[in-house]
C-alpha cells in the first residue's frame, strides 16, 4: 500500500477513501496542503490549509472548506485549492477573510449558503446523505417564505432565542402567510399557523446547526426556545364501522364509474398502511407475489420491506400489468404513475360522511386495527415500514412469514369491512362468527361484481 505522502486525489483515490471509526484526511501529493476530510458519517468535503505569510511554523494552522466531494469533482477541487492557495503566497488570509465576512453574514445569505452546501440529514440512520429532492424543495421554500421575511435582513450572529421565539409566534398568526399570483397559471400560497411554525422552527434550528459546525456561530438559539417543538399527536383513525362507510362509498363510486385506478389506489392505502405515493407510484418491479410483499426501492426511510395481506395481493392480482408499463398504476397520458385521484378521493369521503379524513388516516387506521388485534409493536411496524432508534434493530431481524401472517390477519378484518361485513372486535366471539357467515352467505347469494370480489378474497385467504 502506498504511503499517504504518495496519493494524489483524483476520482478513484477519493471513492476508494472509506468512512472510519474517527474522521481523518487525506493529503495529495503534488498540491501542498490540498486535502479531503472524510467523517465518520461518510461525508467527504475537500479542504486547503496554510499557515499565514511570514508567521512561520510558529503562525497557527488554518484550513479552509472548499466544497463538499460530489458537488465538486477532484479536478475542480483542485482548481479552487490552487487559487486559495496561490493568494497566500501572496500574503491573503482566506481563512480570516471568510471569518470576517461570516460574521457580517445576513441570514438571507447564510441559507443561500444552506442550500448549496447544508441540505444533508442531520441524525439518525441516513445521517450524512443528501436529502431527497422534494424534501429539499419543501424545506427551502419554508425557509424563503417565512425566515427570509422576517429574520432574512439580520445579521445571523445578532440572531438570539428572544428573536427565534418571536419569529415563531409571528408565523403562528400568520404574519408570512400570502396568496400572490406571479405568472398567468402559477400562484404562491403560504399558510401560517402552529403547524407551519412548527415545520420552519425545525428547519431553522438545521440552519443553525449547519452554521455552528461551519463556525459562523457559536451556538445553535433555538436549543433552548420556549416553542412547542413537535407536532401535535395525530391520533385520528376510522372505526370498523367507519372504514365498512369509506368500502360501500367505493362500491357505489365504481358503479357510478369513477376511475377504477383511483379506488383501487385507495383500497390498497386501505389494506396496506402503505404512504399515498408509495402505492400511487407503485411499479410492477416492487410486487413479489411469491414471497407476498412488496419490495419498495425508494420510501420516506429508504429501501424498504412491506408484508402484504391475501386482500391486499388480491386486489393486486385483479390489475394485472397494463399497457406494457412499469407502474401498477400508469398515468392516463405520458410515462409517469396516476395521480388523479384527489377528486375521486374528496367524492369517496363525501359520500362516506368522513369529512377531514386523509389518506394518511388510511395509515393510521391499519396500525390501529393492528395493535387492537393484539399484533406484536414489531409486526405493526414492520407492516407500515416504521424506522426508528428504538425498534430498527427488531424490524431488521422480523422474518417475513410471521409478519406476513400478522399482515393476513389486519388486511382480513379490513377487507371485511370494505366489503360491508362488520367483524367488531368488541362482540362476542361465537355471535361474531355467526353474523360474519350469515353476512358472507348472504353477499355470495346476492351474485354480482361484490360477490366476486369476495370470493377472490377468500379464496386467497385460504391459500
Amino acid at each position: 500500500m502506498r504511503k499517504t505522502a504518495e496519493i494524489s486525489l483524483i476520482k478513484r483515490v477519493v471513492d476508494a477513501s472509506k468512512p472510519r471509526a474517527k474522521r481523518y484526511h487525506v493529503w495529495d501529493s503534488e498540491l501542498a496542503g490540498f486535502g479531503l476530510r472524510v467523517e465518520s458519517t461518510g461525508v467527504k468535503t475537500f479542504i486547503a490549509k496554510y499557515r499565514a505569510e511570514g508567521g512561520g511554523r510558529r503562525a497557527p494552522e488554518r484550513r479552509v472548506t472548499i466544497g463538499r466531494y460530489g458537488t465538486l469533482t477532484p479536478e475542480q477541487a483542485r482548481k479552487e485549492a490552487k487559487k486559495i492557495l496561490g493568494g497566500v503566497a501572496i500574503g491573503a488570509d482566506p481563512a480570516a477573510e471568510i471569518k470576517a465576512k461570516r460574521l457580517e453574514m445576513r441570514f438571507k445569505e447564510l441559507i443561500d449558503l444552506y442550500e448549496k452546501e447544508g441540505c444533508y440529514i442531520q441524525r439518525g440512520k441516513r445521517q450524512g446523505q443528501a436529502m431527497k429532492p422534494r424534501t429539499k424543495r419543501y424545506t427551502m421554500a419554508r425557509l424563503r417564505h417565512h425566515v427570509v421575511p422576517l429574520l432574512g435582513h439580520r445579521r445571523v450572529t445578532e440572531v438570539n432565542t428572544g428573536d427565534v421565539e418571536r419569529f415563531f409566534r409571528d408565523v403562528e398568526a400568520g404574519k408570512t402567510a400570502r396568496d400572490e399570483k406571479v405568472a398567468p397559471r402559477k400562484r404562491i400560497i403560504v399558510r401560517g399557523g402552529a403547524g407551519a411554525a412548527r415545520k420552519v422552527f425545525r428547519d431553522l434550528s438545521a440552519v443553525f446547526s449547519f452554521a455552528q459546525r461551519g463556525e459562523i456561530v457559536t451556538r445553535n438559539p433555538c436549543e433552548k426556545a420556549a416553542v412547542p417543538k413537535a407536532d401535535n399527536q395525530n391520533d385520528r383513525y376510522l372505526s370498523l364501522d367507519e372504514v365498512m362507510r369509506f368500502g360501500e362509498a367505493l362500491k357505489q363510486l365504481e358503479a357510478e364509474g369513477v376511475n377504477r385506478k383511483a379506488l383501487d389506489i385507495m383500497r390498497l392505502w386501505a389494506l396496506t398502511g402503505c404512504r399515498r405515493d408509495e402505492i400511487a407510484s407503485l411499479k410492477w418491479s416492487e410486487v413479489n407475489f411469491s414471497e407476498g410483499c412488496l419490495r419498495l426501492g425508494e420510501s420516506k426511510t429508504g429501501k424498504s420491506v412491506r408484508p402484504l395481506g391475501a386482500a391486499a395481493l388480491a386486489v393486486l392480482r385483479s390489475i394485472g400489468p397494463v399497457d406494457d408499463s412499469d407502474y401498477v398504476f400508469p398515468s392516463e397520458t405520458g410515462k409517469s404513475f396516476f395521480q388523479s385521484y384527489r377528486t375521486p378521493w374528496k367524492r369517496v369521503i363525501e359520500k362516506a360522511d368522513l369529512p377531514g379524513v386523509t389518506p394518511h388516516t388510511l395509515r393510521h387506521t391499519v396500525g390501529s386495527t393492528a395493535i387492537s388485534s393484539g399484533e406484536a409493536m414489531a409486526f405493526t411496524g414492520a407492516i407500515l415500514g416504521h424506522v426508528n432508534h428504538r425498534s430498527t434493530a427488531i424490524y431488521a431481524h422480523v422474518q417475513q412469514s410471521p409478519a406476513r401472517r400478522a399482515a393476513d390477519r389486519v388486511s382480513e378484518r379490513i377487507a371485511a369491512a370494505l366489503a360491508g361485513i362488520c367483524n367488531d372486535i368488541e362482540a362476542p366471539a361465537a355471535d361474531a362468527d355467526e353474523a360474519l357467515l350469515e353476512k358472507i352467505a348472504e353477499l355470495l347469494s346476492q351474485g354480482g361484481a361484490e360477490a366476486d370480489r369476495l370470493r377472490i378474497v377468500m379464496n386467497a385467504l385460504a391459500s
